[in-house]
This record gives structure tokens, sequence and C-alpha cells, in this order.
């Protein structure tokens, strides 16, 4: 499967809008973070208020979209960065599984932390990438 659609399917449980399809790889990455941050709120909310099941589908939500954006990497490409996120994601995932068994909100903040500095990062990344490579076919 073609890594663009792995992460268009890890977006298809988070609130789907009708530009997935239409965007290009940069904006389809900014959106699985986006995702992936509000699945992390919900979950910390449902943690604080006892609601199990929704913090557990939140939480899945939330790794499938770690397991994306990690499906996604280009290791050819990416060198040494690709092989750093693929570590980072490895521990993000496993760090939702300790979330989901403990509700630790410490560590659901930590990640959080994680994923938000990542998600800033991508905001600059349209300025650096030249438009023939921004493309709605490719990503990384």
């Amino acid at each position: 499967m073609r890594p663009n659609l792995k992460a268009i399917e890890s977006y298809g449980d988070v609130k789907v809008t009708t530009g997935v399809s239409n965007a290009n790889s940069i904006e389809l990455i900014q959106m699985l973070f986006d995702g992936l941050l509000e699945s992390l709120s919900a979950a910390r909310g449902h943690i604080q208020h006892g609601a199990i099941a929704e913090k557990s589908k939140a939480l899945g939500r939330a790794s499938r979209i770690v397991l994306g954006l990690q499906g996604a990497l280009d290791f050819s490409q990416g060198g040494d960065l690709a092989g750093n996120l693929n570590e980072l994601y490895s521990y993000v995932t496993k760090r939702i599984f300790h979330i989901n068994v403990r509700n630790d909100l410490e560590a659901l903040d930590e990640i959080y932390g994680l994923m938000s500095e990542i998600r800033e990062a991508w905001n600059e990344v349209p300025a650096l990438v030249p438009a023939s490579a921004k493309s709605p076919r490719s990503l990384n």
C-alpha cells in the first residue's frame, strides 16, 4: 500500500474533512498531527471524567495515527531524521499503551508536548519545500 493511502486511512477515524483527498503530502501530515493532538486532548478529558471506554477509543485513534505516521516514513530519503522519527513514534506508541493502562496524565502530557513540537515544526516545512515536491501523490 502506498504511504499516502496509509496516512489517509489513519486519519479516517478522526474528523475527516473534504480537504483530505485534495491535500498535498505536507498538509496531510499536518492534519494527521492535528488529529493526533485532538485525540490526546480528548483522552485527557475522558481520564479526568472517568469515561474509560471513551478514553480507550481516543487513545486507540491516537495510536493508529502514530502508526500511520510511522508507516509513511521514507528511510531511503529520510536518512537519520526518518530513523529518529521512527524511534520517537515507537516510544510514543508504547507510552500511549501505558497511558491507556494506567490513566497516567503525566505521561499523556509528555507525549502531547513532544507531538506538539513536531506539529509546530511541520508549520515551517511548506516554506522549505519546492512547489513541485508538494504534490498530493508523494509523501516524504
